[in-house]
């Protein structure tokens, strides 16, 4: 009963989130400069032209007209086609990356030296521009053959999602197993149990409150790292590639943009929505930390 009220709740406050964004776009867009405008000198205040920053019932309405003159398919269909695929990318990413930085966690958590000498590239690693590393994994495709295997254009880019999400779960898996009780730990050992034993059956346990967070914030790099990829190398058949061609026509059509914005931020909410259910799995036993406390 708690857990339907509080699934309830939840999607209670996801719309009245969603009716408060929309409430401030058209206050801004009643109130705000057409041309935009300047705060102490400088040009902040964005634009409320209709090119700019149509009504919300506009772009919205778009999204079940047909996308374009020589096609009768409805915009929602191919949005929702295009956030499909690149969600099974994302998918794929955040699965690689998960499995990539729970075992870095994991070596750096069973040696010191390890952690020492491999943290400060971690974190260097997150500092590459990933516009500008996307042509070049992606040329992967024609030069690299695996085993013989001619390796498709769409799996550079699920590897740039992993490469986007490795980092926030190795961090937090890190801190989880490394957080640990002295006393689960000595425990264990009066036990004359191996390091891998107490790393099966204490240090993860312990772990999970720190992991789920981890793994929230690698879901959601992973969903940013496909569509930036797409964007940049021009991959045919995901979000990332209507933001490209609905942005050439913003000029005439500013409502067609938006629709795939929303398959963008649909995207992210199902990566979510996946996460989320994982960690109702894994904490239904659990006390949460605000609870513990």
């Amino acid at each position: 009963m708690r857990s339907s009220r509080s699934a309830v709740r939840r999607a209670v406050l996801f719309v009245v989130a969603l009716a408060l964004v929309a409430a401030a776009w058209e206050l801004y867009k009643a109130v705000g400069p057409e041309g935009g405008g300047k705060v102490l000198g400088w040009t902040i205040l964005p634009r409320t032209s209709r090119n700019a920053m149509p009504h919300t019932w506009d772009m919205v309405g778009r999204l079940f007209d047909p996308e374009s003159r020589s096609s009768e398919r409805p915009i929602w269909r191919v949005v929702l086609a295009g956030a499909w695929f690149s969600f099974r990318l994302a998918v794929l990413g955040f699965a690689v990356g998960s499995l990539v930085g729970v075992g870095l966690a994991t070596i750096m958590a069973r040696f010191s030296v390890v952690r020492r000498g491999l943290v400060p590239y971690l974190v260097a690693s997150q500092t590459v521009p990933l516009i500008a590393l996307a042509p070049i994994v992606v040329s992967w495709s024609g030069r690299v053959h695996p085993f013989g295997w001619d390796l498709p254009r769409w799996v550079p880019v699920a590897l740039l999602g992993a490469f986007l999400a490795f980092f926030p779960v190795s961090v937090g898996t890190l801190r989880g197993l490394t957080s640990t009780s002295a006393t689960s730990i000595e425990l264990m050992r009066s036990y004359a149990a191996s390091w891998t034993q107490t790393l099966i059956r204490v240090r993860f346990p312990a772990a999970v409150p720190q992991m789920v967070p981890a793994f929230r914030l690698g879901a959601s790099a992973a969903v940013v790292g496909v569509v930036v990829a797409e964007i940049s190398v021009g991959l045919r058949g995901g979000i990332g590639r209507l933001i490209i061609e609905y942005g050439r026509q913003a000029t005439s059509d500013p409502e067609k943009v938006y629709t795939a914005v929303f398959g963008a931020a649909l995207l992210g909410l199902l990566m979510a929505g996946l996460v989320g259910s994982t960690d109702s799995l894994l904490m239904r036993n659990r006390a949460r930390p605000q609870e513990a406390t």
